[in-house]
């Protein structure tokens, strides 16, 4: 009796196992008694597990975008001659859209985003309008460490602002008032005497042209003509500018419903390439790159990197599963979310793809 039930129990408590030999990875970590690799170290995420295997897997799809290539695929049935030629199909890339929110421009990882913009390795940004005036602001003057519990109280008798640990003087924003009123003054000149029909798109580029400084992400855009995509330009010291500025020039219009033309169509005609989407915090950027693509049944990659959870239902939080059911990123796709601080995750990405493969063509 007793050794029936006892074997009952083993039964249960040490049950058969199917083997994972052949279809998962074995979790192992970096031996740092082979040296300090910082390659081989980031290349080792995918095995460490966590949120470390997420970053691994998130740098195997972001080299999957960059190696895509359209003589991967077979030549559709209607496609035109030039589709059909070889040489054409092996330099066609995947788009790749960049969306992220502005406390990463304010953040370090502004440098990050300017090297992709130099060397034109992004074909769209979509972000915030403190992604665009954080960007110009810094050109202008310094952001600083702060700490994250500093009192409001306090701050706001100094003159400073606090975004997370970073502190913003006042100052900053007021030298950004000083140079943005002529621009706004000269373009609404050219919007009167030349007919010039502004957009948040337009402005933008205008923006990184007049800013003429190497450091700033929106000067290789304009330079490199990356189209930056910011359908909330009002909402941010921008809004205030251009706020202040209808009292004192009244008439400047800019037209939104022209981006979104522009937006839409740089997914639409996208064709025959693949896209993909690289994605740092939620919000407007994530949606609105991500609307686009749904507008082609879908990005074919995508990488989300955000700290943000999906249980309250929020657009920010959600998985890229569920953008599949609304057709925003095809069933077929390759697809992660790395749930870690995009400006510790998002370097190290860059680290082990794009630059790693710049450097390789050096």
């Amino acid at each position: 009796m007793e050794e029936n039930l006892l074997s009952s129990v083993r039964s249960v408590v040490f049950k058969q196992s199917d083997s994972l030999e052949e279809t998962c990875t074995k979790i192992e970590g970096y031996d740092f008694n082979a040296g300090v690799d910082y390659s081989k170290l980031l290349k080792s995420m995918v095995s460490t597990g966590f949120q470390a295997s997420n970053l691994g897997d998130a740098i195997h799809v972001v080299n999957q975008m960059l190696d895509w290539r359209l003589s991967y695929e077979t030549p559709a049935e209607d496609c035109s001659e030039d589709e059909r030629d070889e040489e054409y199909r092996k330099s066609v890339k995947c788009k790749l859209f960049l969306g992220f929110t502005s406390n990463l421009i304010s953040s370090g990882v502004r440098d990050t985003v300017r090297y992709l913009a130099e060397h034109r390795m992004v074909d769209v940004v979509v972000t915030t309008a403190g992604g665009i005036e954080e960007d110009l602001i810094k050109c202008l003057a310094a952001t600083y460490k702060g700490d994250f519990y500093l009192s409001g109280a306090h701050l706001r008798s100094k003159g400073l602002n606090r975004i997370g640990n970073l502190l913003v003087p006042n100052e900053n924003y007021c030298k950004f008032e000083d140079w943005i009123i002529p621009i706004f003054d000269q373009m609404l000149k050219e919007q009167n005497s030349e007919n010039v029909l502004w957009t948040p798109s337009k402005v933008i580029a205008r923006l990184g042209k007049e800013i003429n400084d190497e450091s700033s992400y929106l000067y290789w855009a304009y330079k490199n003509n990356i189209p930056v995509f910011c359908p909330g330009l009002t909402d941010g010291s921008l809004g205030d500018m251009l706020y202040f500025h209808s009292f004192r020039n009244p008439g400047l219009i800019i037209d939104i419903v022209q981006d979104i033309r522009a937006m839409n169509g740089e997914a639409i005609n996208a064709n025959p390439r693949k896209t993909g989407m690289i994605i740092l915090g939620g919000g407007m950027p994530k949606h609105h790159i991500c609307n686009a693509n749904m507008m082609r049944n879908g990005a074919d990659y995508a990488v989300f990197i955000n700290t943000a959870q999906e249980f309250d239902g929020s657009d920010s939080g959600a998985r890229p599963d569920e953008a599949v059911s609304w057709g925003k990123i095809r069933g077929s796709a390759q697809t992660v979310k790395v749930h870690c601080d995009a400006t510790i995750a998002f370097p190290l990405l860059v680290a082990e793809t794009f630059a790693a493969k710049m450097n390789k063509r050096l």
